[in-house]
């Protein structure tokens, strides 16, 4: 029994590791089908609205069948934080990124979306849902953290270097390995595509920072995901409106593209939306977000693998200062975890004493009382036999039950 409790608690610590380690796997796996998309010629507005429409299909269902006794009502402001929710995140965060990913590479757009922790740290800071007291040596990792992620961003962003073949390049993709690389053009897309980059990682940011405002009083996860997708959904069917005047821009047919947007939404929509909830419940939105670089990891090894990407020096050099600096912010935010985990264990424990204080008095005033009466009875007893003689029967009688 023992053990079970052990590994049980063990496993309840560790599901919320577990859960944002699985969703790095799954996003890694929708930047290489997304960026085979788009250099398909498929349009990130027409993929924003399909992937949207596939994730409120999906998790619809759930939210109606296991939160219809639960749900929440809606108010105006619920509305109008569901409403930025579907701004945020499906509209600027996904529009952008993906106009970033198409202008860099898969790898370069994991590794800028790592500014995230440091992003959202600074926006729970203003928003007052972090507390940072300088003296403490937690609060200065995760301040230092925050310079040294946005350093190495900086340093992605300006600074490109030469070109790191991987072993395994020249036999997987052996016509790519020597193909010259043009600077002109390929440098204005790549600064564009960085500047892209980090306006949708401050938008993830705010994302973040307002789901876990939202959750507060709306606390219906699988509902709240399906409101903020189909939200996005309806929001993004009027930015592309705006914005794709091409009808053939809509057609979408059994192919790599229907496989993305599925995927997308399906993985990176409904089911992330979902964990991402129920992990900052318990953990925060700094934590949710300092997993980012397994990420960056997984989708420089399946780039190299699949699409033949080429990383540049920079983006490793930013990359190292990018995780360091994300590191430290999570390790300021672990010990400020332990801190508060201590604090609840104190408290009750305080609390608890005084109680157990009060029962002992109790218990003790009790015992006296009982011990007086017996005190009484005694005497009692004693002064009946002292006054005359009891019949031997009787004395037969009381001796009896001792045999």
């Amino acid at each position: 029994m023992e053990g079970k409790g052990c590994l049980g608690n063990f496993f309840e610590k560790a599901k919320p590791y577990i859960a944002m380690i699985c969703l790095q796997f799954g996003y890694a796996g929708m930047n290489v089908l997304t960026k085979v998309s788009l250099n398909s010629g498929m349009s990130h507005y027409v993929l924003v609205v399909y992937r949207h429409a596939f994730a409120t299909a999906v998790i619809a269902p759930f939210a109606i069948i296991f939160e219809r006794k639960v749900r929440p009502k809606i108010t105006f402001t619920i509305f109008m934080q569901l409403f930025v929710l579907g701004l945020l995140g499906p509209v600027i965060d996904q529009n952008f990124y993906y106009a970033g990913l198409k202008f860099t590479s898969p790898t370069f757009s994991c590794a800028m979306s790592n500014m995230l922790p440091a992003m959202t740290f600074v926006m729970a800071v203003l928003c007052r849902m972090e507390i940072v007291d300088i003296k403490k040596v937690r609060c200065q990792a995760k301040v230092v953290g925050t310079i040294v992620t946005v350093a190495g961003a900086m340093l992605m962003t300006v600074y490109k270097g030469h070109v790191i073949n991987m072993f395994w390049s020249n036999y997987i993709h052996p016509r790519n390995a020597n193909v010259p690389q043009t600077t002109n053009d390929t440098d204005k897309d790549w600064l564009k595509g960085s500047i892209l980059l980090i306006i949708a990682t401050l938008a993830w940011a705010s994302f973040f920072i307002l789901q876990a405002i939202t959750l507060r009083k709306y606390t219906a996860q699988l509902s709240l995901t399906a409101l903020v997708c189909f939200m996005g959904t309806l929001q993004s069917i009027a930015v592309t409106l705006v914005m794709e005047h091409k009808p053939n821009a809509w057609v979408i047919g059994w192919d790599m593209n229907l496989l993305a947007a599925a995927y997308a939404g399906i993985v990176s929509s409904s089911i992330a939306y979902y964990v991402q909830g129920l992990v900052m419940q318990k953990r925060g939105p700094v934590f949710v977000t300092a997993f980012s670089p397994l990420m960056m990891i997984i989708v420089a090894i399946m780039g190299s693998f699949i699409l033949a990407e080429k990383i540049f020096l920079g983006g490793v050099l930013g990359a190292v200062l990018i995780v360091i600096g994300l590191y430290a912010v999570l390790w300021g935010k672990y010990k400020e975890f332990k801190e508060k985990e201590a604090e609840e264990i104190i408290e009750p424990i305080k609390s608890g004493n005084n109680q157990n204080k009060l029962n002992m008095i109790e218990d003790i005033e009790a015992n006296v009382v009982e011990i007086q009466r017996s005190d009484a009875n005694k005497m009692c007893v004693s002064a009946v036999a002292i006054s005359g003689p009891m019949p031997q029967p009787l004395m037969i009688a009381m001796e009896a039950p001792k045999a």
